[in-house]
């Protein structure tokens, strides 16, 4: 079963620093920059990086240098993100962020962004790493993490759902539709697609 007719699907392309932008801050998921983030010929100290260890011996908070080739990891993601959020509520003109990690990562870090006022031109995403999916159901709202199926049983209301290649960009996730819903129980076996 495919959605291919799909136009919303986001593409992702490697990393460059954007010649227009005076400061660059590169959030990772990961506690090193993926070389498959970054474009040939780019290397991690041409941006500021924050990145995530996943391990409660980081310090609660890290050196923050704010400078090209000045690292900064933090104990989770939320870690960093409450550090993104505060740094974007003072940052001026001119940051570039830039974003490399699993694609509901992504769009987490798109929506800090959006809300402190950087618009689509100021940022850059890379995607690496596993390709499951934040899934929403239009039928009851629920949002599910790490879908790596086509179709999945929704834990919300217990539809069996079809996971559409249709990406909201405001949800920062992929929309679920009921899969037998003209035909109750008729539900084609599940492909894992996003593994």
């Amino acid at each position: 079963m495919s959605d291919q007719g799909m136009k919303s699907r986001p593409t992702y392309a490697p990393l460059a620093p954007d010649p227009s932008g005076r400061h660059h801050l590169l959030v990772v998921e990961a506690a090193e920059v993926p070389a498959e983030a970054l474009a040939e010929g780019v290397v991690p100290s041409a941006f500021e990086v924050w990145t995530v260890a996943r391990r409660s011996a980081v310090p609660s908070a890290p050196a923050m240098e704010e400078a090209p080739g000045s690292v900064a990891t933090f104990r989770s993601v939320t870690h960093l993100f409450s550090a993104l959020e505060e740094r974007l509520a003072r940052e001026t003109m001119g940051l570039r962020l830039y974003a490399a990690g699993a694609e509901p990562f992504l769009w987490d870090v798109w929506g800090r962004a959006e809300k402190a006022g950087l618009s689509r031109q100021e940022t850059a995403f890379a995607e690496v790493g596993p390709k499951a999916r934040r899934i929403y159901c239009v039928h009851c709202r629920t949002v599910t993490e790490g879908v790596t199926t086509s179709i999945f049983t929704c834990p919300g209301c217990g539809a069996s759902l079809f996971v559409r290649d249709h990406f909201s960009r405001r949800l920062a996730a992929f929309m679920g539709v009921q899969v037998d819903a003209e035909v109750p129980g008729e539900v084609p076996e599940a492909e894992e697609l996003y593994a």
